[in-house]
């Protein structure tokens, strides 16, 4: 089976996602199928990299871990049956809180920080569509990084269940979270990484 053979019409579940053995990344967002951009560039890559080096190296010994890009991540909505799961997407980074949560297929449940990295082309599917389906599955915060404007916008979930952005923090701030007590990501330094 190709890519090309799939009916872009109808709706797919994780079942289906599991049975494709073709070499297009895709990830499906209420069961409709989104191809994910091809390789990162070399900007998109550094920042992903000095953000799982900082977090890995904060995260040591503690239950909380990081995982990158691909990794699957299953958002349920009723079941946790493969086939009735049709929200499957890859973040750039998530940290997982629960080590329930892991499984041999990936993460099946809300991670508790998807991080995900603007680059070309996938900008609509970052601030629209996974924005509702992490705030919808409950993604306690969601932090959206460009690496062409130097910022990042730090998405928490409001008691309400929706989201609250706080600012937009730049090359002078620190990104701090209650969900990682103690945690101090220096922006300059993880910007400097992309230079």
């Amino acid at each position: 089976m190709n890519l090309i053979d799939l009916d872009l019409s109808r709706e797919y579940s994780f079942a289906d996602y599991l049975k494709w053995t073709f070499e297009e990344r895709l990830e499906i967002i209420k069961g409709k199928l989104f191809k994910m951009s091809p390789a990162p560039n070399p900007a998109h890559q550094l920042l992903s990299v000095e953000l799982t080096y900082q977090l890995a190296k904060f995260l040591r010994n503690r239950t909380c871990r990081v995982f990158t890009a691909p990794f699957d991540v299953r958002l349920p909505r009723k079941s946790r049956r493969d086939e009735d799961i049709f929200t499957v997407v890859q973040p750039d980074l998530c940290v997982i809180c629960d080590p329930e949560k892991v499984d041999d297929k990936g993460c099946l449940g809300a991670p508790d920080i998807a991080i995900e990295i603007l680059s070309p082309g996938n900008n609509k599917r970052e601030l629209s569509d996974k924005y509702a389906v992490y705030q919808e599955s409950g993604v306690k915060e969601y932090w959206l990084f460009s690496y062409a404007e130097k910022f990042c916008i730090q998405y928490t979930h409001h008691y309400e269940g929706y989201y609250h952005a706080m600012r937009p923090l730049s090359v002078a701030d620190i990104l701090f979270t209650p969900i990682l007590p103690g945690l101090e990501l220096d922006l300059a330094r993880i910007f400097r990484s992309v230079n």
